[in-house]
């Protein structure tokens, strides 16, 4: 009798166990999936428009949403877990606040079944399993085995590659189970983070938010080791600017030292000097296109800047000398095969040499990096066209600068700073969608105090 109490009491804590834990710590319907293999994964389509949606509830009390929907080419099976969303109600005497059960589709948690309308034939099954509901991991049926993709804002960190087990399986499949049997195929480490990691990113940017109403626009200009305003092109100083009292006059990239400068001087006692900081990065050929060009215009200037700041911070941090071609700063990681577009799956514009990257992969891209290098920030230089001259040239004229980072709920996010400003990372991609950016890292620091 004890070890049939024993047996009893030690199947219970599993069950429990097993609805309760995964490493998302996420609701799961992986327990109630079985009971809807017959009814709604399976079953045909004129079947399927008669069932009316049900709620389920796994051993712990989630409660899960099961409904079918349907488009003009495929028809999808959603299990997705319960959210409480306040809503205004409306009467004759006014509007209250009241919260409902609402069951998104795409919601942290969430199970999708896509099948296709004609055939009838599954076509992929998606987990829903972070916060942001544009990353997530999938599974395609191929011959006898299956194909498993993760997708981070439509781009494939990982695409096509064997699961080696039935796609069948992944109807019951937990997130754990999941995890477990795609943790050494699929790159984890850009999706799985912890958010205590970007405490001194979150510090940094609040105080470049609080100083920047003290911050105004003023092309080629910077602060000197002197604490002086000079112009980057000459280190001359401005001799007609009436500088106003406890304001920055800084140029895109002045303002990028300012916030270099509030690191360094903690630490060394004092500020960059701007002569190593315009040193050349790039030789081109004199008789070449950009040769000539590069004897009129300052075509690499600002890819320049970066690279020489961020090894000049590293160099401060490390008490080594860097030149920018030994320090590592540059970004140059290639984490995507193949982008989503409009137009279908066609391949990304990676990492080019001396160019960086299109701006199409940045959300990507910057996700990816504050995943696997957290407490990183970036500073960047924008590569644009000048179609104000014939034939047009590519110039590296602005930077700008780039703090990503997770969110308590494991959301991910970015601050933004250019030119004495603040603005959202969407609107950054949408004003230079069509350009490209280069990268260079620098590492966050709670000793961060810029004048």
């Amino acid at each position: 009798m004890k070890k049939i109490f024993l047996f009893l009491i030690s199947t219970l804590f599993s069950v429990c166990l097993f609805a309760e834990y995964n490493r998302f710590n996420i609701p799961d319907s992986a327990e109630i999936r079985p009971l809807l293999v017959e009814r709604w994964f399976e079953a045909p389509l004129s079947s399927l428009r008669f069932n009316v949606p049900e709620i389920y509830a796994n051993k712990i009390g989630n409660k899960f949403q099961v409904r079918m929907e349907e488009n003009d080419e495929t028809f999808n099976v959603f299990v997705s877990p319960e959210t409480m969303l306040n809503v205004r109600v409306y009467s004759d005497k006014g509007f209250t606040i009241q919260e409902q059960a609402v069951y998104p589709g795409d919601i942290q948690g969430s199970w999708v079944l896509v099948r296709d309308k004609k055939t009838e034939k599954p076509l992929r099954i998606r987990y829903y399993f972070l916060k942001d509901s544009d990353v997530y991991i999938q599974f395609t049926p191929y011959n006898r085995t299956t194909l498993v993709d993760l997708v981070i804002f439509d781009n494939y960190a990982a695409k096509g590659v064997s699961a080696g087990v039935p796609f069948e399986k992944f109807y019951t499949a937990s997130i754990q189970d999941v995890y477990d049997l795609t943790q050494k195929i699929i790159p984890w480490d850009y999706v799985t983070v912890n958010s205590e990691d970007y405490q001194n990113i979150l510090q940094m940017a609040g105080v470049i938010q609080e100083k920047l109403p003290q911050i105004t626009f003023l092309p080629d200009a910077m602060y000197d080791e002197s604490n002086e305003l000079v112009h980057i092109s000459t280190g001359e100083p401005f001799v007609e600017y009436d500088e106003k009292e406890g304001y920055r006059a800084l140029s895109s990239a002045g303002f990028l030292k300012w916030v270099a400068d509030g690191l360094v001087e903690p630490m060394a006692g004092g500020r960059l000097k701007r002569k190593p900081l315009i040193q050349e990065t790039i030789s081109v050929k004199e008789t070449g296109r950009q040769g000539v060009l590069s004897q009129k215009y300052s075509l690499f200037f600002g890819l320049d800047w970066i690279r020489n700041l961020s090894s000049a911070v590293l160099s401060v941090f490390t008490g080594r000398q860097y030149l920018f071609n030994q320090s590592g700063v540059d970004v140059k990681i290639n984490p995507f095969s193949v982008g989503i577009t409009k137009d279908g799956v066609k391949n990304p514009v990676t990492f080019i040499e001396d160019t960086g990257y299109n701006i199409a992969v940045l959300k990507s891209l910057l996700y990816v990096l504050a995943a696997t290098e957290p407490g990183t920030f970036y500073f960047g230089a924008i590569r644009e066209t000048d179609k104000t001259v014939i034939p047009e040239i590519k110039v590296f004229n602005q930077n700008v600068v780039f703090m990503p980072y997770f969110n308590s709920d494991g959301s991910f996010n970015c601050y933004v700073f250019m030119n004495g400003r603040e603005l959202t990372l969407e609107d950054f991609c949408m004003i230079y969608g069509s350009d490209f950016v280069y990268l260079t890292k620098v590492k966050s620091s709670r000793e961060f105090f810029p004048q």
